[in-house]
């Protein structure tokens, strides 16, 4: 019985050393600490919603990882997402009490009307959240059919997010790297943790799945329309 514990044990910690498992780690604690505080004065109501930072980041560090699985198409994709990471987290060290809550560095551009400046944490933080509904898209398709073809599910993912906000240089760019794409074994092979089988990564995946649809940006998503 003890050894039996332990070989579980074992085998929880090398999960945990997955991508997919590290990001459903995150992603449990950015959901913890995405509260919604509501202050009362008078008869206005207004609501305040935390949503830190640094959880965020480091989640959205692990979607390079994932993205690294994919290969050379997703480089574009992976150095835009590596950038606006680094301009947040320069926001944050400047001053990590004051800019512990990414809605409130959102607001404070609104307020100062640099919002939709190019080096903005706004603009850095609704490409991340492009990012985000990417890789939401393309885990949505596997986990529906893990047997589908890669290629395709990476560009139906592509084409619904981040098409849309590309320019043509870089539009043609992923359509060519697109052909260097690995196929849907080796991709779900590299994913998985020693001795996870498909079916385990497919678990592992729906979890994902699971705590990112809640992790709905509303205040990002606001600036796609602007």
């Amino acid at each position: 019985m003890k050894r039996k514990r332990c070989e579980m044990e074992e085998a929880a910690k090398e999960k945990k050393i997955t991508e997919i498992g590290s990001a459903i780690e995150e992603l449990s604690v950015l959901s913890i600490a995405k509260t919604t505080i509501v202050t009362t004065e008078t008869e206005t109501t207004s609501n305040i919603i935390n949503l830190p930072l640094k959880p965020l980041l480091s989640f959205c560090k692990l979607i390079i990882q994932v993205l690294d699985k994919i290969g050379p198409t997703m480089a574009v994709l992976r150095q835009d997402i590596n950038q606006n990471i680094q301009r947040l987290e320069e926001m944050w060290e400047s001053d990590p009490i004051m800019y512990s809550n990414l809605v409130e560095i959102m607001r404070k551009e609104a307020n100062e009307g640099s919002s939709k400046k190019p080096k903005s944490c706004s603009r850095a933080t609704l490409w991340l959240t492009r990012a985000m509904d990417f890789t939401l898209a393309l885990l949505q398709r596997l986990v529906k059919d893990m047997s589908q073809n890669m290629e395709q599910a990476v560009e139906e993912s592509y084409n619904l997010t981040i098409k849309p906000w590309h320019g043509w240089i870089s539009c043609a760019a992923f359509k060519v790297a697109l052909k260097l794409v690995p196929n849907n074994n080796t991709f779900i092979n590299v994913l998985a943790g020693k001795g996870e089988s498909h079916q385990m990564v497919q678990d592992d995946i729906r979890s994902l799945i699971s705590l990112l649809i809640p992790l709905e940006l509303y205040e990002v998503h606001k600036l796609k329309s602007t």
